[in-house]
């Protein structure tokens, strides 16, 4: 996946990057199958032809390479039965019902990955949004002095904290691009950071603490960006200009 995104990079971040995540999913899964198609293959290939049982008109000897064993492990994995060549003999037997059993957890697996990946990336894209509408409200120290800001800042904290974890748990959902500048986190991020400042200039207690949680907040995602997918920057602001490069943001437009 790091590999398609650094070909994104090369071919115009702006086109081929909306593709780069997408694709290396793909690609992912097509390897997965692959491997294991061939590797039962490889399984079935000794055995041809005399462990299998073959249907009238195909002649044994004639069906005993390895292409006829990828046969079989294409028609077993993708747990459509057995076909016009079935095992019949010893461990073989065995090994069709296995391989089905793989098969289908295979396809769980990647539906599972799918189904884990688009949250993650629409719970970034709304935490960058929330902050695009916060910076073009231009929010001022005055009004985020009061309980209501209190609230924002803890809001914003927590979808900070969100994103580290899916960031954790799906590193790969990094390699998508998100596009739109306004549902880019790469984009707004540095306004969470000029929002926990400003909170540190305020009044109340409550403010200040739920700017400092911020900020814990961003250090936390900003270590995680730093060990997992860019190099050493030294400072959070510095990982997280990193990060607008390496997705082709603009930060801090309107």
């Amino acid at each position: 996946m790091t590999a398609f995104w650094r070909l994104s990079s090369r071919l115009g971040r702006c086109r081929a990057a909306g593709l780069a995540g997408p694709l290396a999913m793909v690609t992912v899964v097509a390897l997965w199958a692959s491997t294991v198609t061939i590797g039962w293959a490889l399984v079935y290939w000794p055995h041809l032809p005399d462990a299998f049982s073959f249907t009238a008109g195909l002649e044994p000897a004639e069906h005993a390479g390895f292409l006829d064993a990828l046969y079989i492990s294409m028609v077993t994995v993708a747990t459509l039965g057995l076909g016009d060549i079935a095992p019949e003999n010893g461990w073989v037997r065995i090994f069709g019902p296995m391989e089905a059993i793989v098969g289908f957890a295979l396809l769980t697996a990647a539906v599972t990955w799918v189904l884990g990946i688009y949250p993650a990336l629409a719970r970034r894209r709304a935490l960058a949004l929330r902050l695009s509408h916060l910076r073009r409200t231009r929010t001022t120290t005055r009004q985020l002095d009061s309980a209501a800001g209190a609230s924002i800042l803890d809001s914003l904290a927590s979808g900070v904290a969100t994103v580290s974890v899916d960031l954790l748990q799906y590193a790969e959902s990094y390699y998508f691009h998100d596009g739109d500048e306004h549902t880019s986190l790469a984009n707004n991020i540095g306004y969470a950071q000029e929002l926990a400042e400003l909170a540190a200039t305020t009044k109340r207690d409550d403010v200040r603490l739920c700017g400092d949680l911020l900020g814990t907040a961003l250090e936390d995602l900003a270590l995680i960006l730093e060990q997992r997918f860019l190099p050493a920057q030294g400072t959070g602001a510095a990982t997280f200009v990193a990060f607008a490069r390496d997705h082709g943001a603009r930060r801090g437009s309107d």
